[in-house]
């Protein structure tokens, strides 16, 4: 699969490939505006970076008649023995009919017509390769690779072809993927092994028996063998990978000795005394463990950038609370913020209640604060008087200035944008402490490649008294069932959620079908029986809080909400949840709104309800969620399923813009990769060493070109 790149493999200065594309034979200021436009190909640099999609074995043909349909790819020698355009507008298409002796197979266009038809001709010989598919029981190819043969096969000097990712725009200007593989081959003519240094030390070639850089580069786009190129690819994707890692660990290594932070000199008062009298519960081990490496980071001189990833309900709240009072403790003032009012809420009443006895003053300021209580916060800030802040994006409104802010917490970090946290660590003139939290496990492949320049800790043990959630799934047949088992849930005292999806696209189809389901739901459950909650996104702030609170309080039994309850919402009351069209979410968020129930003494449950047409992924999805309920593994099937693009939050991170590497297929070269890294800094942190001149050139080289995950 073809992956973007947000900074080149090859990067050095002052060398051919830095020439604008332009200048390079066979394509001038016309062509070179479309490669940038349609490829972000600016440089020989950009194209000897832009690889093929595969090679074609110009040796290998087959004939039309061996095609059966278990056949997925073909490469065919034939004549074209008619063509015709057909249909008009969205439906017109180019057919043309190939004939090897064999059989006939038909070729078809939807884009490019006028291009193709421009370069068809009847009775001469073409060499086709495509994917086949099926129309009216036979076989043809969709915008297949096509090109005359006469006598350019016999000139042509690979036997592997390589075939370049190109779009329809550029094959309007003759720029296909064989032009694409000409344009590239006229480079090398031009290059050799100084304009592609190697960047790797000698010592790490020799134990991987990694090829050399220069022939990596030729190998993956014109190979002699399959094998040539095999060890191509495995070359250059672990320099994408290794590259990643050492980047990562410079970062780490400079914070950790150059990067000045508050200092917490002492455990105080505030803390001890909660700690010792007022913490309701024992800490987990694993809580006690993340805040014995919180309290390392803070009294060490510099600044902490700490990750730290908890599954539901493993109790990260609390060790915030934890820094916070250490915070108050050395005479700083710390902050917490979270995506939502109700989280933002959640957060404060909790924290308030647990401190209630300690001279400690926590504010909550939101979108919603009004404007009197709004100065109040802000003058107590600045004075110094207000210790704790909780709230939303409000937080980081410029009017909102803090006397000495010690530590920034930020909860569910994912859902902020760089620039929106940025701001939150400018309101100091020493960087405050940084701990941002999320309840999305990261699988580990996925941490090391996105926050490699962090330090994070993890907690994947739940609370003791926590019993374990059964999860079943569903059919829509099954729903008066489903209603009649809340029924008994209810009558024994508890409370349940049902939860409808929120489609992106359509906020009014969204609506529209939680407006359906609350009236079923009250068919079910009448209002003279039943207290029903509803909760949503379009709900004015302060009606949303009033039903949350009802139903947290007991008065209603039924909340019947959109994913706006995925994150934070504590009741322990609660020991059903019904997540209605369970297909349309994703993995991670189901594991997120089931956290919701499985919070008090009592067995919950959550019951999956489906469509009666489920695809197989989704299935897949579902499936993994009723046999466990245990994050980090479903974090790791997540990212096996999606793909990490496609992981919530890991899209603004230009780290995971590798162009080869692929960090669930090749994790023993991720691996490899970071254990190298750390070899190799370890024992030359400077890269002053002579075997790492390469490694060293090119990191400098690369200096304001990469995107890395850095939190502050």
């Amino acid at each position: 699969m073809h992956r973007t790149f947000n900074f080149s493999i090859i990067s050095f200065s002052h060398s051919i490939t830095d020439t604008p594309i332009e200048y390079l034979k066979g394509v001038g200021p016309l062509r070179a505006a479309l490669l940038q436009k349609e490829l972000g190909i600016y440089t020989f640099r950009d194209m000897l970076n832009h690889f093929p999609l595969r090679h074609i074995d110009k040796t290998s043909v087959q004939s039309i008649h061996a095609i059966t349909p278990e056949t997925e790819y073909i490469q065919v020698a034939g004549v074209i023995s008619q063509f015709e355009i057909i249909g008009e507008k969205t439906g017109r298409r180019l057919v043309a009919y190939i004939t090897d002796g064999s059989g006939y197979l038909e070729l078809v266009w939807f884009r490019g017509i006028q291009w193709v038809q421009k370069n068809l001709f009847i009775g001469k010989k073409y060499l086709v390769y495509g994917k086949i598919s099926y129309f009216n029981s036979q076989p043809q190819i969709s915008h297949p690779d096509l090109e005359m043969m006469d006598d350019q096969i016999a000139k042509d000097k690979f036997i592997y072809e390589p075939v370049y990712p190109s779009t329809e725009k550029l094959k309007t200007r003759n720029l296909n993927g064989r032009q694409l593989a000409k344009l590239t081959a006229t480079i090398f003519t031009q290059i050799n092994e100084k304009e592609i240094p190697e960047n790797l030390p000698p010592k790490l070639l020799e134990e991987l028996k990694l090829t050399g850089r220069y022939k990596a580069y030729t190998d993956i786009h014109f190979p002699k063998t399959m094998d040539d190129f095999n060890a191509a690819v495995r070359r250059l994707k672990f320099e994408e990978l290794f590259l990643a890692q050492v980047r990562f660990k410079m970062i780490r290594n400079r914070r950790h000795h150059k990067s000045q932070g508050v200092l917490f000199e002492k455990v105080g008062d505030l803390f001890n005394t909660f700690y010792t009298t007022l913490l309701p519960f024992e800490l987990t081990n694993a809580q006690k463990k993340v805040f014995k490496e919180i309290r390392q980071d803070t009294v060490s001189g510099r600044q902490m950038n700490r990750l730290l990833q908890g599954d539901v309900g493993s109790g990260k709240t609390i060790v915030a609370l934890l820094a916070l009072l250490l915070a108050v403790d050395n005479g700083f003032q710390g902050c917490m913020m979270a995506p939502t009012e109700i989280l933002s809420r959640q957060h404060f009443y909790s924290i308030q209640k647990l401190i209630k006895d300690l001279p400690v003053n926590v504010h909550l300021l939101t979108g919603s604060t009004k404007a009197s209580e709004r100065k109040k916060i802000l003058k107590e800030l600045k004075e110094g008087g207000c210790h704790i802040l909780i709230g939303t994006h409000a937080i980081i409104e410029d009017k909102v200035e803090f006397k000495n802010l010690g530590i920034a917490i930020v909860d569910e970090q994912h859902r902020f944008g760089v620039a929106q946290r940025a701001k939150l660590w400018k309101k100091s003139a020493v960087p405050p402490h940084i701990l941002v939290m999320t309840a999305t496990p990261i699988p580990r492949t996925l941490a090391m490649s996105v926050y490699g320049d962090l330090d994070y800790s993890i907690m994947d043990e739940l609370p003791p008294g926590r019993l374990e959630i059964k999860t079943i799934q569903r059919n829509e047949m099954k729903r008066m069932e489903i209603m009649e088992f809340i029924k008994g849930e209810i009558k024994n005292g508890r409370q349940a959620y049902i939860i409808y999806p929120l489609i992106e696209e359509s906020e009014k189809l969204s609506y529209e079908d939680l407006m359906q389901g609350y009236e079923q739901v009250k068919v079910y459950f009448p209002e003279h029986l039943y207290n029903i909650s509803m909760v949503h996104g379009r709900m004015p702030a302060l009606q949303k809080e009033v039903n949350m609170q009802r139903f947290k309080n007991g008065e209603s039994q039924i909340l019947v909400a959109t994913t706006v309850i995925e994150v934070g919402v504590d009741v322990p009351n609660a020991s059903v949840m019904v997540i209605e069209s369970a297909e349309k979410f994703g993995l991670s968020q189901l594991h997120q709104l089931r956290g919701r129930v499985g919070r008090g003494a009592e067995k919950s449950y959550c019951i999956l309800l489906t469509g009666s047409k489920v695809s197989n992924e989704a299935k897949q999805r579902l499936k993994i969620l009723c046999d466990t309920n245990n994050g980090f593994k479903i974090a790791e099937k997540d990212l096996a399923l999606r793909g990490p693009g496609n992981i919530e939050g890991t899209k603004q991170s230009g780290a995971l813009d590798f162009k080869l590497a692929d960090i669930i297929l090749d994790q023993s070269i991720l691996e490899a990769a970071k254990r190298y890294a750390d070899t190799v800094l370890d024992n030359d942190p400077g890269l002053v060493k002579m075997e790492n001149s390469g490694l060293k050139n090119y990191i400098l080289s690369q200096k304001g070109k990469t995107a890395w995950s850095k939190i502050s």
